[in-house]
């Protein structure tokens, strides 16, 4: 049997301007990550964890955090945008077009809208991302564009595979 190694993710010279990518996993947002991320964060609003306050309000239900919306996405996109990151600079036009709701699932995908190379640093290049979020009805619920500096293919750390006890 042959071993074959798992996807290690893009490296800098694997981004094309105007490539989309459409990230693999999606996620329900339960009552508990709701309730989770608004005590982590020490987020008091009772819109996000008390359903008696939040039935009067014109949802009629919890708001999920959107903080939690936005590291949500960004989440689903490592394994195509950032595995291989040097350092995040930051997110940009952050817009939360449509609430999300506990129950709902949440989508993402990606498009490449720059990659240059570092002027500061040889190992690495700068890529940036138009992210959007939509849930199980494909109504977007989140769009921000990101920035992060991504290893370059020959820099980045070796990830060391060691064999299981007992196996050949």
């Amino acid at each position: 049997m042959a071993v074959k190694e798992g996807w290690r993710g893009r490296f800098f010279e694997d981004f094309e301007v105007g490539d989309i990518y459409r990230h693999p996993l999606g996620r329900t947002v339960t009552t508990t990550d709701n309730i989770w991320f608004t005590l982590l964060t020490q987020n008091t609003a009772p819109i996000h964890f008390d359903h008696h306050y939040s039935k009067q309000t014109e949802f009629g239900q919890p708001l999920v955090d959107s903080t939690f919306t936005l590291a949500l996405v960004t989440g689903q996109s490592v394994t195509d945008i950032s595995q291989n990151v040097f350092a995040n600079l930051g997110w940009d036009a952050v817009t939360l077009p449509n609430p999300v709701f506990e129950g709902d699932t949440i989508y993402s995908q990606s498009e490449v809208l720059a990659a240059r190379e570092s002027k500061s640093r040889d190992n690495v290049g700068i890529v940036t991302v138009n992210t959007i979020g939509y849930n199980q009805s494909g109504t977007v619920v989140i769009s921000f564009q990101r920035t992060l500096m991504v290893y370059k293919r020959d820099f980045a750390p070796q990830i060391p595979r060691h064999e299981p006890n007992g196996v050949p």
